[in-house]
């Protein structure tokens, strides 16, 4: 599921991969695109749950002293 571009920019956040995959799957959701729902409502329903827990895996190891030793959860 992630999409991987050799010229696409690096926002420099943590996370940031995630963050722009999951973003672009909700916005191409079924659920927003037919059903002219929010991706907040959508996100709220269970889809693109992979990459939510994913996005969540990649926010908690920021806080977790360990990772400092394993490194980032996510890409």
């Amino acid at each position: 599921m992630p999409k991987y571009y050799e010229d696409k920019e690096e926002d420099g956040q943590a996370c940031g991969g995630v963050r722009e995959d999951l973003r672009q799957c909700l916005l191409e959701s079924p659920c927003v695109l037919q059903e002219n729902k929010s991706p907040k409502q959508c996100l709220r329903e269970g889809h693109c749950k992979g990459l939510q827990l994913t996005f969540f895996a990649c926010k908690r190891s920021m806080l977790d002293t360990r990772s400092r030793f394993r490194g980032r959860k996510g890409y």
